[in-house]
């Protein structure tokens, strides 16, 4: 995935799965099966439910994201 074609949008934790894996449910109801970035992998970092994340995802394929933590 390019730097500039990702899509940016915010999301909910509202699933733990195996394997650093996360069902994350999109504003609009849709939910997308997301994987955590290397950063956060590397410090093993785990979400609970009803974490806020932002989601980058490719125009290509819609089901499917790369987790970053949102900032506050």
């Amino acid at each position: 995935m390019a730097g500039n074609d990702a899509i940016t949008v915010a999301g909910v934790v509202v699933e733990t799965l195996p394997h650093t894996l996360y069902r994350v449910e999109l504003a609009n109801g849709h939910r997308v099966l997301a994987h955590l970035t290397g950063a956060a992998r590397r410090n093993k970092v785990s979400l609970p439910l009803g974490t806020e994340v932002n989601l980058e995802m490719s125009p290509f394929d819609l089901s499917k994201g790369r987790i970053r933590l949102a900032e506050k």
